[in-house]
């Protein structure tokens, strides 16, 4: 995707009055990037800030609240989704950059935007619709969640997608093969030259996992799929459990592992401003641009690392590999499945805005005439299974392959 018609910011009074207490190696919304399509500059709020707020009044949001984590969305209605994830991890961001003195706008606007791309069922679906896709390029869910702020949303008369800041879309491009770097110009750059993203998209991507993490705890011990007698062997959680108990001697059950919880996200919280502030202070940048060429600044130390490595390696073990989660990842894998080969079959069951009518441009003067889909029917059907919700695929699946007597 060519990035020659990028507009370049010089900054307005409301930007740098509101970004005036950032420390230089911030992103400051005065000095982006820029955005894809020139638009005039927002009033009473600043560029990062106006990402923040079109994300959230995506569609592709909205959306999130009936995706999976762990549990598929009909399995209970106090399971995370990824909606409430991504809730989460904002929260834990801005908490961090507040503290680092970076943008707590633009760490934000990443946090809520970072899942956007994910398919229905979690992983599972996101590895069925990548094999569906081996010989059409595969499917990555950065690229996804790129494309649906780049391309897919529909709610500007004057171009497809959001539009949103180099370093919002930076962020959100968490992960890219070297391949699919080489196609996307200098927002690949770094995956081929090792140069690092913005602290904000740094302090996103350690949010998200220290969220996960600690919410598919929580999620497991109410599911029952894993105990308080299997996490005692994980020293993160015991350490913290044990501490709770002997501060509140008298409470149990859903206190106390909330209780617990709380405290092992506030010492990851807390370890990871006080290990990068130490960063910060070695390396000294001095700009964006010098943390760019920095090594990664935002980090854990060594022993809380190893830490939160261990709770990670007790979840895949015990939870996410647990025989009833892989059952329903068995059945998201052949609902996903089963659609991309019902709508390869017969391109006429898709939607007609998904019904490829030819190559098409992927970009051109008139951007708004229409999406700027690559003109592969196959990646076409990717962009319709990949925005469903979960009980709308299930729903789907069933239309096509169920005969209701009913």
């Amino acid at each position: 995707m060519s990035e020659t018609k990028r507009q370049i910011f010089v900054g307005t009074p409301t930007s740098f009055a509101m970004e005036a207490h950032l420390a230089p190696y911030a992103a400051h919304s005065a000095t982006s990037r820029g955005r894809r399509y020139t638009e005039a500059p927002p009033t009473a709020r600043t560029e990062f800030q106006r990402d923040r707020d079109r994300i959230v009044h995506s569609t592709a949001f909205r959306r999130l609240e009936y995706k999976t984590q762990v549990f598929v969305n009909h399995e209970g209605d106090l399971f995370r989704t990824r909606l409430t994830h991504s809730l989460e991890v904002a929260q834990i961001a801005r908490s961090v950059a507040r503290n680092l003195r970076v943008n707590e706008d633009l760490v934000e606007a990443i946090s809520l935007a970072h899942d956007l791309g994910h398919t229905p069922f979690g992983h599972a679906g996101q590895d069925a619709l990548h094999e569906c896709m081996r010989d059409h390029g595969g499917f990555e869910h950065n690229l996804q969640s790129l494309a649906v702020v780049d391309q897919l949303e529909e709610h500007y008369g004057a171009f497809n997608g959001l539009n949103l800041c180099f370093e919002t879309r930076e962020g959100i491009l968490k992960h890219c093969s070297r391949e699919n770097a080489r196609k996307l110009g200098d927002l690949g750059e770094r995956f081929l030259t090792g140069r690092q993203p913005s602290i904000e998209a740094q302090i996103a991507n350690v949010a998200d996992e220290i969220a996960y993490n600690n919410h598919d705890v929580d999620d497991g011990l109410r599911s029952g799929f894993i105990t308080l007698e299997q996490l005692a062997d994980v020293s993160l959680w015991h350490t913290h459990h044990e501490a709770a108990r002997s501060e509140y001697p008298r409470i149990d059950g859903r206190r106390l592992i909330h209780e617990t919880i709380r405290r092992i996200i506030n010492t990851l919280i807390v370890d990871l401003i006080d290990t990068t502030n130490d960063n910060l202070a070695r390396i000294a940048p001095e700009s964006l641009d010098d943390v760019r060429n920095a090594p990664p600044l935002v980090a854990h130390s060594e022993e809380v690392a190893a830490q939160a490595a261990a709770l990670k390696r007790f979840l895949f073990k015990n939870l996410y590999r647990h025989y009833r989660v892989m059952r329903m990842a068995n059945k998201a894998r052949r609902v996903v499945t089963g659609l991309f080969g019902a709508f390869t079959e017969d391109p006429r069951l898709l939607p007609p805005s998904y019904q490829a009518r030819g190559p098409v441009a992927e970009e051109s003067a008139n951007d708004a005439a229409g999406p700027t889909y690559n003109g592969s029917q196959a990646r076409l059907i990717a962009h319709y299974i990949a925005g469903m919700t979960d009980r709308y695929a299930l729903k789907e699946y069933q239309r096509l392959f169920v005969i209701d007597d009913n």
